[in-house]
């Protein structure tokens, strides 16, 4: 396959056109894109009360491949019955990502029970009593809660609040596995840990730096922004390993220039090792002080900690931060030349930063980046996570985290008279390992594919066959229904955001909160998410094992408004929350966009961290640099098509390398070879020249190439290191 030239345009046109004869044809998918219910798929966020495809500034069309997909899936039909007997475990487990998620909607609570071949129907009420029966007979703490981002902050805020009143804080979420670093990088900073701009700011900045991220595939709406940044006589610089194709030059279909002609992307394009991002990083700042062009009465105004940073960076070589960084001098001093130019810069970043085991010093630095200049705290300027899932963000502001905020706690306990506990709980790899021993006997999953979202996917599948329960609420299969088989395995059909019965709301990565009208079921059997869980507390309360239960009337709680309202009164930033209910008005959460450099620390002051370069392994021919991607046919785990065209890329069991690595290791085009990492090995993988790649660094796809890696973890956000691990290639 060729890379093509103007990735997007008439390609995704005519991709859409195809996606909605299947979904039942052009006017079934306008129907279902027009509702006024927020985008199902990444972060940047649209639809709600302003109606389907338009943003919160009013513009309209905004819609992409991704919300197409994940439409798509929710529009097809049910999954009948004979399929479980059709299909045993053997057969489910042999089929990939994509044709998993092609087999149809969930549609009747099924379960597995240790031996059996095959996943076996069973009404609701006899699902519901297996769950609560064993919760009941389980003690609080042998039991963990997993939420995935696709939930509403309704349905999240009741299960983290079922779960601590059971009596257990394992209570977790699928950021953990993403962009946990930046939450806890950035609040170590400025004392909160989401982006400090709104998407408006992206129309003021005249500099945008993009780092280890790509949301040409992954986010493609942010596109949009950064065209107009570049049509605004700004600048976008690309800190990437692989120079993608799709932010050289994307073709937006809503824009008839862009569709036509295509749209530069890129003013310059930086490409470090794979995990040469601090090194890179620590180079642009020590140019800037080199060009005496650090606003020092910023730093001294407005931050604590700076010196400490800026004596760590002088001391630190030329010879080794290029080294690490894979960057020549000449090359970072011209780019801290062009901040140091910028009135008004975007700091943007993604899971290439968030990835390693430093992806919370990486984030620190590039808060204590843009303070150098006083980029935060004003209008065009700041920090913008660009982070996953539509409502990852919203699951982590109502609670789900093993340690709620002290605010959110104090609240719950005063305002509600609820009985809390106090002892901290598990995050998502403590939980596996918590599994693996046996110290937790039963897992239940909002949503999610936790086995694939995991690294060292031998490992992940025999934590979860280790529990005695494991519960999944889904629409439709993935990987981790046939490969994670505990004693007892139950899988619980869930309504679309775009099906429930009740309004529910979700928070974008730029802190606004949209209402989801939902709307009639398409198929039968599903239920709401919060349906369930009430029915489940309902149960669970009458066991008379978790006292604290009974401080709520758990039949009364399958109530969206009621939920809000409880929402509002103790969730800190929230309190239009309760305007919702009456006007259907959306909002900013408060405290978050900093437009005047005045922070959520105790003094006010930015705390600027000090900083040690990681030690990077070096690695030479055999041995490589391994960074998981994503296509652009793919949403985190979910995968929709097995090629990924704005990379050339035929198929998914492949290692995209540097034609120069490939001759050093005698290897051609499409020959198959062994993949082997740090937790396994992957054989008949075919290798593919791919020249837009850093030398000496080579890529996979998430989650297949997962098996390779082991389980080492950012030890201040406990997040997997996804990328950066040494993997040998031979044949």
């Amino acid at each position: 396959m060729q890379t093509p030239k103007k990735p997007g345009g008439w390609s995704s046109i005519r991709y859409v056109f195809r996606q909605s004869r299947k979904a039942g044809g052009i006017g079934t998918m306008w129907k279902a894109m027009r509702s006024k219910n927020t985008c199902k798929t990444c972060a940047v966020g649209m639809g709600g009360q302003k109606g389907g495809m338009v943003n919160e500034t009013g513009h309209f069309p905004e819609f992409c491949k991704k919300s197409i997909q994940a439409m798509q899936a929710d529009l097809q039909p049910a999954i009948e019955s004979s399929f479980w007997t059709e299909n045993p475990i053997d057969k489910l487990r042999q089929a990939s990502p994509r044709e998993l998620e092609a087999c149809g909607r969930l549609s009747q609570p099924v379960v597995y029970t240790r031996g059996s071949k095959t996943f076996t129907p069973v009404s609701w009420d006899d699902a519901l009593t297996r769950i609560s029966d064993k919760l009941g007979a389980t003690l609080p703490d042998e039991s963990f809660f997993y939420f995935s981002g696709r939930s509403s902050n309704e349905a999240a805020f009741l299960l983290q609040l079922f779960a601590r009143l059971y009596g257990t804080n394992n209570v977790n979420n699928c950021s953990f596995y993403c962009h946990q670093a930046s939450g806890v990088g950035i609040s170590s900073v400025i004392g909160s840990g989401t982006a400090t701009v709104v998407l408006e700011d992206l129309d003021k900045a005249d500099l945008v730096f993009l780092i280890g991220a790509n949301p040409a595939s992954n986010h493609p709406r942010l596109m949009r922004s950064l065209m107009n940044v570049r049509r605004n006589g700004g600048d976008v610089i690309i800190i990437n390993p692989i120079r993608e194709a799709g932010l050289e030059t994307f073709s937006i279909p809503s824009d008839p220039r862009s569709l036509l002609f295509g749209s530069p992307i890129a003013s310059d394009f930086i490409q470090p090792h794979i995990g040469g991002d601090v090194a890179l990083l620590s180079g642009i700042a020590k140019g800037l002080m080199e060009m005496d062009t650090v606003d020092l009465g910023f730093l001294s105004r407005h931050t604590t900690g700076s010196d400490k940073l800026i004596e760590s960076i002088t001391a630190m070589p030329w010879e080794h931060i290029v080294r690490d960084a894979g960057v020549a001098q000449a090359e970072i001093e011209s780019i801290a030349a062009r901040y140091a130019s910028s009135e008004n810069t975007i700091f943007a970043w993604a899971m290439g930063i968030t990835h390693h085991q430093h992806g919370t010093v990486a984030v620190q630095l590039i808060a204590a980046l843009a303070l150098m200049r006083g980029m935060i705290g004003k209008k065009g300027s700041g920090l913008m996570p660009i982070r996953g899932h539509s409502n990852v963000q919203g699951i982590g502001s109502v609670g789900v985290t093993p340690v709620l905020k002290d605010a959110i706690f104090t609240a719950l306990t005063e305002k509600y008279d609820l009985d809390l506990p106090s002892t901290p709980g598990l995050d998502t790899m403590a939980c596996m390992e918590a599994a693996t021993s046996g110290q937790v006997k039963v897992g239940f999953c909002l949503g999610g594919n936790l086995y694939g979202s995991n690294p060292d996917l031998v490992y992940a599948s025999k934590a979860l066959s280790s529990l005695d329960l494991l519960v999944t609420m889904s629409t439709t299969l993935n990987t981790g229904h046939p490969w994670s088989l505990a004693e007892e395995t139950l899988i619980l059909p869930v309504l679309a955001r775009d099906e429930e019965p009740q309004k529910t709301s979700q928070e974008s990565m730029f802190n606004y909160v949209r209402l989801s009208d939902g709307g009639p079921s398409r198929i039968d059997g599903p239920r709401s998410e919060m349906a369930i869980i009430a029915d489940l507390a309902s149960r669970v309360q009458q066991k008379e094992t978790s006292p604290a239960l009974n401080a709520l009337n758990w039949s009364a709680m399958n109530d969206s408004a009621a939920i809000r309202e409880m929402i509002g009164h103790v969730i800190p930033g929230w309190e239009s929350m309760h305007k919702m209910n009456a006007s259907s008005a959306e909002f900013q959460i408060e405290g978050r966009t900093f437009h005047t450099p005045t922070f959520n620390t105790t003094s006010g002051k930015a705390h600027i961290q000090p900083l040690t370069l990681p030690e990077l392994a070096e690695c030479q021919s055999p041995h490589f640099r391994l960074m998981t991607i994503r296509s652009e046919g793919q949403f985190n785990t979910v995968v929709y098509e097995d090629e990924d065209i704005f990379r050339g890329a035929p198929s998914r069991d492949v290692v995209l390398m540097h034609p120069a690595d490939l001759s050093s290791l005698q290897l051609t085009e499409g020959q198959r070879i062994t993949v082997e990492g740090p937790a396994g090995r992957l054989p008949f993988f075919q290798v593919i020249s791919f020249e837009r790649i850093k030398p000496g660094n080579v890529a996979m796809y998430f989650p297949e190439a997962n098996v390779l890696l082991d389980r080492r973890l950012d030890p201040l956000s406990k997040t997997p290191a996804f990328k950066g691990a040494l993997v040998k290639i031979y044949v």
